[in-house]
């Protein structure tokens, strides 16, 4: 590859808050890889891959926020990878610029088929290839931003029930196909209608903003999820996490919303707010259906209720039915 270069060029544009950009480079000639490299080493964070399988293994565990893909390669072609980036939830929406010798308009027609953001020529010219890289970098975190919007819970500030049901959905079907535990907590907190009876709405707020704090705190994991289910329930999904830890977990937040001392005179499980949990988990060779799932971890949250408020009850979910 040789690459056109002038002494002028132009800054990467950043975010605020985020870090430097996760580039992928893909391409079977170790020197085409070198080249971009250095184009982009100095204000990025460059991944390289020099075949189709090892690209697609890469962009599965770094994910990164854009790929430069050559389309000739011995194993996979650019076009089959990038068809089966677009195909899976976790990097569907990856920008991809097809990088190729091949300028006639077949093949640049038949890349953005493909699902490719942008296509570029051999041989490149380094402000060309910065500049188009920036824009679909801008264009990518402002989507990623709008779309984190979208899932938020605007009093809470944590994820949403839009959010939770997506999550849920992949995390099940990962769990079945992997044979790995998954977990729920649904969480309620006890009479919180007499609490905002007592203190007013405002009040009620800021004590959901609180819990649902809290609740974030706790969890340690990055794949562990929060999110609002409903007024004043919050649900928790704990991938790869056996009943015995979800009960540990659910318990620490337990312990922990009940440390915030946030006063409540008119509860009958304690003089200050608590919560009940309800957890369910997923044996690894689990044959229950996802609706089972819920169902059960509503049940134990109703017997936490039952019990007296302020306690975690928990099942494990092996077979259908049960």
């Amino acid at each position: 590859m040789t690459i056109n270069d002038s002494p002028d060029q132009e800054p990467v544009v950043f975010l605020p808050g985020l870090e430097k950009p996760k580039l992928l480079i893909v391409d079977d000639h170790p020197i085409n890889i070198q080249v971009l490299y250095q184009a982009f080493s100095a204000d990025h964070q460059v991944c390289m891959a020099t075949n189709g399988k090892q690209a697609l293994e890469v962009c599965l565990k770094q994910k990164p926020d854009l790929i430069l893909l050559d389309i000739e390669m011995p194993d996979i072609s650019g076009y089959e990878v990038c068809a089966q980036l677009k195909a899976l939830t976790e990097t569907k929406d990856i920008p991809i610029i097809f990088v190729t010798a091949h300028i006639d308009e077949e093949t640049e027609t038949r890349c953005f088929n493909e699902g490719a953001v942008d296509f570029i020529s051999k041989p490149i010219n380094r402000n060309t290839v910065r500049a188009r890289v920036r824009t679909h970098l801008l264009l990518k975190a402002q989507s990623d931003l709008l779309r984190q919007l979208v899932y938020l819970d605007g009093l809470t500030e944590v994820h949403n029930r839009r959010y939770f049901d997506e999550r849920l959905a992949q995390e099940w079907k990962l769990s079945c196909r992997h044979h790995t535990p998954l977990s729920l907590i649904i969480i309620d907190v006890d009479s919180f209608k007499k609490y905002n009876d007592l203190y007013g709405h405002l009040a009620g707020d800021d004590c959901l903003r609180r819990v649902a704090k809290t609740i974030q705190r706790t969890l340690k994991r990055a794949t562990d999820l929060v999110a609002r289910y409903g007024g004043e329930e919050f649900a928790c999904l704990l991938p790869n996490t056996e009943l015995s830890g979800a009960m540990a977990v659910a318990e620490l937040i337990r312990t922990q919303v009940l440390e915030q001392g946030i006063p409540h005179a008119d509860s009958s499980a304690s003089s200050f707010v608590s919560i009940s949990l309800g957890v369910c988990c997923r044996g690894a060779e689990s044959t229950a259906a996802l609706a089972d799932f819920l169902l059960q971890a509503d049940t134990q949250l109703y017997q936490a209720k039952k019990k007296g408020k302020n306690q975690t009850c928990g099942t494990l979910l092996e077979n259908s039915g049960l």
